[in-house]
Order: C-alpha cells, then structure tokens, then sequence
C-alpha cells in the first residue's frame, strides 16, 4: 500500500508545499460559500495526544467533521503510548482501523516510529523537534494578508524551538528570507539551519532590532514550551529582551503583520497591545489551522 506521510516539512518540495496551501485555499473559499463536499465521507482520523490542545484537536477534528469524515480522539491516559503498549503495535493496530493518524507527542522520534510502522498516513500534530502544520496555516496566513510568499522577510524572536525550525524547512523553499533572533545556546539546531540555508538566506543573530529590522513578518512563540516548565523562571530572566512590544516592531516594515501560534504569555514573549493590535493576525493563523489541515487531510486521506 502506498501512501504519504507527513511528519516534516523537510520531506516537501516547494511544489508539494504549494499543492497543500492552494488546496486549503479551495477548501476555505468552498467552505464560506457553502459549497463544501463531504470528500472524506467514511473516512477515519485517529488522533492521539500525549500533550494537551486547543487548536490542533479542535482544527483537525472540525476538519473531519466538515469534510464527512470521523475523528477519534486519543487522551494521554487512553493508551499511554509506548507504555502500556509498543508504538509499533499501536501503529498496526490503527492502521487496520483508520485511514490516517494525527499525533501530538513530546518526542520527534515517536512520530517518526508510527510513520515506519502504520500502513496509513501518519500526521505530525507537533513534536519536541517541530510543528509542521502550524506553519501550513501560517504561510495561508501571510500569502492571504501579503498577497506573496516570495521575496518576504520573517523575523523570529525568541526561542529557537520546533516551530521555528519548522519555519526554516519550509519558508526559504518558497523564497522567504528569515532572520532568526535568540539568546545565544538558544538557536535553532545546526542541522535544520545547515538544510534551510540550501534553499535561501538565514541569518541567526543575538539581537531581536538586528532581526525585526525590515521585517514583513514578525513572528514569536512562548518562551518555555510544555515539557520545560522546571526552566520557565530561567528563561523569563534571559529571554526578557527579547520580547515583542511596540517598540521592537518601530524597527519593521511599517505593514508587518505580527504572529503567534498560541497560546500567548502576555507581557511575557509578546506585549497583549501587539498581540491584539492591528498589526496582529493571530486569530487569522488559528483559523488558518483549519483549513490547511483540511487540505492536508485531502490530499493524504483521499
């Protein structure tokens, strides 16, 4: 059986990654003028979690839902991956159930282990190392808002984490240019940098003015994501600088729109004033989780 995963965006090419946000564009467009088809009728989305959402449970199963199909959604202490039974037979088991599994899980390996075992396409709903379907619905959000991909500059400030990595495999494929701001021993992996640098510019700095400067997008993210909260009192004290306030986005283009994935510390990473501001197109993004995830959907399940 032959089917497609997809657990990073290193695995696309730039025309693969067009191919998802020009079907979730179909899709949203479709769906506001109620001409949305059930193309997933009687299919099955198995979901399991092993961190709490909002966004990434409620997008895909909404998505399911609109598309006909069913999802099943996984608590942590459902089946305890890995513990109370193997990642493989889990990923045999739903294979012979489903027709696609998403997973939300700490470690990247993980979901990289039910994609080697299921006979079903595999979802990355987040990992430890990176958040490939936020920024599907992030890059629907800037392309919407700016008109183009190509030849945009995205400022990260803040923590060099799975979704700024994500960001690194896909946007210099698409002809974006990011410059990546964090304090120093916190920057991205070397290996993702090294991948994305094979595509466009990357420039890793210190300094979030030497990063925003220019900027048409100005991207942040929480300062200590699920599984380092012993750390959070640490990083608060250095990552300080590196917050997102009126003051830091003086240094970007006059247009920039700001983004978050959410969920938002205020006035910790980003000042509640940006956050809910005009320049700001947060709410854009989580809506955006909805449809390039049912894009995604289409494309793999169909």
């Amino acid at each position: 059986m032959n089917k497609r995963d997809f657990v990073s965006l290193a695995d696309y090419a730039r025309e693969e990654i067009w191919e998802l946000l020009h079907t979730a564009k179909q899709l949203k467009i479709a769906h506001r003028a109620g001409q949305e088809r059930p193309v997933l009728r009687h299919k099955t989305l198995a979901m399991i979690f092993q961190k709490p959402s909002l966004r990434t449970r409620v997008s895909f199963e909404v998505g399911m839902t609109q598309l006909g199909g069913h999802a099943i959604y996984l608590a942590p202490g459902d089946i305890r991956l890995g513990e109370r039974e193997t990642t493989e037979d889990i990923a045999k088991v739903l294979s012979r159930y489903c027709d696609g599994i998403m997973a939300r899980v700490f470690g990247h390996e993980i979901v990289e282990e039910l994609a080697r075992h299921a006979s079903v396409p595999v979802i990355n709903g987040l990992s430890d190392r990176e958040h490939p379907c936020q920024i599907l619905g992030d890059l629907l959000t800037v392309w919407e808002r700016k008109g183009r991909i190509e030849g945009l500059k995205l400022a990260w400030v803040g923590d060099g984490n799975n979704v700024c990595h994500s960001w690194l495999q896909a946007a210099p494929k698409l002809g974006m240019s990011l410059s990546v701001a964090t304090p120093a021993g916190f920057e991205p992996l070397p290996e993702i940098v090294e991948y994305a640098r094979q595509f466009g510019s990357v420039e890793l700095t210190h300094d979030p003015v030497e990063a925003v400067r220019g900027a048409d997008v100005v991207y942040t993210d929480v300062w200590a994501s699920m599984g380092q909260e012993a750390e959070a009192e640490q990083r608060r004290r250095v990552f300080r600088p590196f917050r997102v306030n009126r003051e830091l986005m003086k240094h970007a283009h006059p247009d920039a729109i700001v983004m978050h994935c959410l969920p938002a510390h205020y006035d910790e990473e980003i000042a509640h004033e940006v956050a809910h501001g005009p320049q700001s197109v947060i709410f854009d993004q989580a809506e955006n989780r909805l449809h390039a995830q049912k894009g995604l959907l289409v494309l793999l399940l169909r």
